[in-house]
């Protein structure tokens, strides 16, 4: 039967913390990454979202060492993780898994239950995969209790309109949300083409995750971690973002600055159709410092400045300044895309072509360990 839940649109806050950098994917060492800090710090200024996933190596377990340590009741935040993704290229949907995973997620993440779950990166398995990891989810929602909000994530915006379409379809019940990544960023703005269809399939979020591309758009390069070079924009795509970077640096800005000012204000309004609270268009944004997380909430609450959002009296001087600087961010916008020509809204394939699931191919189906063998190592965990 249908959720009877409030839509997910009423609760999900429009500025959630990602949590995909407490991994050494972006970073070299995770172990001097200040988790503890960065989550109470965020708590503080009022961020009340948190993303994670088991596939972002030990990010489940610092985010949940550093929310108990932040003793913040847990009513007071919502917990986001995933489900499916493994490996690199290892991916089990399965219900024996997507059990074991849930169980794993909420002793990792130190609650009794968790907000929203996604089936993670839905482009790598069949749609068949999909539909019945989501019925199984919706049965430990429904049964269990333990998961509030089911949604699917992925890279490819076609992909997953043709996915939230079938689950409606076949279950008679839309998704809770629907995120995707890099799909709307100063370089690629793909994931607005897809926004009528995800709400007639009734999805009631889309949330819009990581505004700088995974790092693309950034005057440094992308970031290079302790497992190498992963980004897949083609070198080609970066010279010319690298090129952007340049040209913005003699106008007296950077990059990531005007992407991360760009990326948060435009989707706070073309998102809003399927936004979160205040009708307001959800960011997801990764941070893996504190001068970080505080030049984001400086950027986001100048944005929400601008935005008419209910019950939030801005000054007049404020409003007018937030509405000049997108101006000023609009005119750079433009000067970006004269740069990248060919390469504005170009979307690399996901999965890579020639890509084989290991765990179908090596017949892996029965290697679920017992929970009671599941160890939470808070040894290297960061403290405040």
């Amino acid at each position: 039967m249908p959720s009877t839940q409030p839509p997910l649109s009423t609760i999900l806050p429009p500025l959630i913390c990602g949590t995909a950098t407490f991994n050494n994917l972006y970073n070299t060492d995770v172990s001097s990454l200040p988790t503890n800090a960065i989550v109470a710090h965020a708590l503080a200024l009022g961020v009340t979202a948190f993303d994670t996933s088991p596939y972002y190596g030990p990010s489940e377990t610092l985010l949940g060492t550093a929310l108990a340590a932040s003793h913040y009741p847990r009513t007071s935040y919502q917990i986001i993780t995933k489900v499916g993704r493994i490996a690199e290229s290892e991916f089990d949907y399965s219900p024996e898994w997507i059990r074991y995973s849930i169980q794993r997620s909420l002793q990792r993440l130190r609650t009794s239950y968790l907000d929203v779950v996604y089936c993670h990166d839905v482009e790598f398995v069949t749609p068949s995969e999909v539909l019945t990891a989501v019925k199984e989810l919706r049965r430990i929602r429904d049964v269990e209790g333990t998961i509030k909000y089911i949604g699917i994530s992925g890279y490819p915006v076609p992909l997953l309109c043709e996915l939230a379409e079938m689950v409606l379809r076949e279950t008679g019940e839309g998704l809770d949300a629907v995120m995707s990544y890099a799909n709307f960023t100063l370089q690629n703005e793909g994931l607005k083409a897809g926004l009528e269809r995800l709400k007639g399939a009734g999805v009631a979020c889309v949330p819009n995750a990581s505004p700088l591309g995974m790092g693309l758009l950034r005057s440094k390069g992308v970031p290079v971690g302790g497992k190498g070079d992963f980004h897949p924009a083609p070198k080609e795509l970066r010279g010319r973002v690298a090129e952007a970077a340049r040209w913005i640096e003699g106008k007296g800005e950077k990059l990531e600055v005007v992407s991360i000012r760009w990326g948060l204000d435009n989707w706070a309004r073309e998102g809003a159709m399927v936004g979160g609270v205040g009708g307001i268009g959800v960011s997801v944004m990764g941070v893996s410092n504190l001068e970080e997380l505080d030049e984001t909430m400086r950027v986001w609450s100048s944005v929400l400045d601008g935005l008419p959002v209910p019950g939030r009296e801005v000054a007049e001087d404020k409003r007018e300044w937030s509405l000049e600087m997108r101006k000023d961010v609009d005119k750079l916008a433009q000067g970006v895309w004269e740069i990248l020509e060919e390469w504005k809204d170009y979307a690399w394939p996901s999965p890579d072509e020639g890509y084989v699931n290991i765990r179908v191919a090596k017949g892996i189906f029965d290697d679920i360990a017992p929970l009671s063998v599941v160890k939470v190592d808070l040894s290297k965990a960061s403290r405040l």
